[in-house]
């Protein structure tokens, strides 16, 4: 595949109208497109239409994908769910940007890696991120703070992506929640390439997320006590099919600002928060290493063992052992003159242990000079050098 190319488009809030969808169709012939999505796959040629367009008239959430190492999420969402000043303290140009059009504020978040390996199942990500989406209304920012953490640990993959200057910037507020991601952001985390040792060091100052459980009472009585022209407005806009986003709005109304907006918590610098993952990162490659050696120590141990347990049988009668290397020489079989080369290894070992090597010698010269013409078996016995003297 010398080219791949993967656009996806989601109407969450409200389906497109069968006008829309031949607008949307005039962009694609190929394309699947029903009231709700969008999906196309490119392997010659470019998509012609604009997907900022695309979000900005008809879709709440894209997803892009490309061989050659991109992976770009947009989300769409009212302005009153997610003011652009909020947004704006996560953006990093060209990772995180966020973009007003009309009522509506768009995230376009990116990953890129040129050099890296593609990564299985990228393309059908979006039914795992678009949760992300009701997170952000509901007033949760740790997708955006997964996002901008993204972003700067691109500077692991890649030198140049950011000035040296850079390493001074101080992260945006820390939301509650890093160490309890839900669903939705473990997979945007994952599909923006976010290193689990930088999120391990972000989550560090981020508190446990405080438990919301609204009370359904309450909740009644604050609706009942919204003013009339409001609730008939609300109710219109649920008719014209609006709902879940009336939805969010009041929910998020009921609950009030969350504690993400909150910026009293103590900011570390871009410079602290990798430099402090790569040493943590390298610590757990050294024990790993450690533990690795430990083990393959203990391995080598037990095949030591093994094998003088072995040699002990052989050496009660060597000569069992000698007969049955002729047998396997005899075979003609590569498999089996592996196998007595091993044997005359271990005979070897024991003509060594009682001080008998020239007795051990002088036989296996014998049997060379018998077997000579088999040329396979002669060069499994210079590969074993087994007349070669053993430091």
């Amino acid at each position: 595949m010398s080219e791949y190319q993967y656009y996806e488009f989601l109407a969450v809030d409200q389906p497109l109208d069968e006008r829309q969808q031949v607008e949307v169709r005039a962009l694609s012939t190929r394309a699947r497109i029903t009231a709700t999505s969008f999906t196309n796959e490119y392997h010659w040629g470019d998509f012609r239409g604009s997907p900022r367009t695309m979000m900005r008239r008809y879709y709440d959430a894209h997803l892009y994908v490309t061989n050659w190492g991109t992976h770009q999420v947009m989300l769409r969402l009212p302005r009153t769910l997610l003011p652009l000043k909020v947004a704006e303290r996560y953006c990093i140009d060209p990772y995180v940007t966020a973009e007003v059009s009309g009522k509506h504020l768009i995230l376009d978040l990116t990953s890129q890696d040129e050099g890296g390996d593609w990564i299985e199942g990228a393309d059908d990500s979006l039914s795992a991120i678009i949760g992300v989406r009701t997170e952000l209304a509901a007033g949760d920012l740790r997708p955006l703070y997964l996002a901008w953490l993204a972003a700067y640990g691109t500077w692991e993959r890649d030198e140049d992506a950011f000035d040296q200057d850079e390493d001074d910037e101080l992260e945006p507020p820390v939301p509650a929640g890093l160490r309890a991601l839900t669903a939705p952001q473990r997979a945007l985390a994952d599909f923006l390439r976010l290193d689990s040792d930088l999120l391990r060091v972000a989550a560090q100052t981020s508190p446990p997320l405080a438990e919301t459980k609204d009370d359904p009472g309450r909740l009644a009585k604050w609706i009942e006590e919204l003013p009339p022209k409001e609730g008939r407005a609300l109710l219109l806009r649920v008719a014209q099919g609006q709902g879940p986003q009336v939805q969010m709005e009041l929910l998020r109304r009921f609950r009030g600002e969350p504690d993400a907006v909150r910026d009293d918590r103590s900011r570390r610098t871009v410079s602290e928060l990798l430099d402090t993952a790569a040493a943590l990162r390298h610590e757990r490659e050294r024990k790993a290493e450690a533990a690795r050696a430990e083990q393959e120590a203990r391995r080598e141990q037990q095949r030591a063992a093994a094998r003088e347990k072995r040699l002990d049988a052989i050496a009660r009668d060597p000569e069992i052992t000698w007969a049955r290397v002729d047998e396997l020489i005899d075979a003609r079989k590569p498999s089996d003159y592996d196998v007595a080369v091993e044997l005359l290894k271990d005979l070897r070992a024991i003509a060594e242990r009682v001080g008998l090597r020239q007795e051990f010698t002088a036989r296996l010269t014998h049997l060379r000079r018998k077997h000579h013409r088999k040329t396979g078996l002669i060069a499994r016995f210079d590969r074993a050098a087994l007349l070669a003297a053993r430091s």
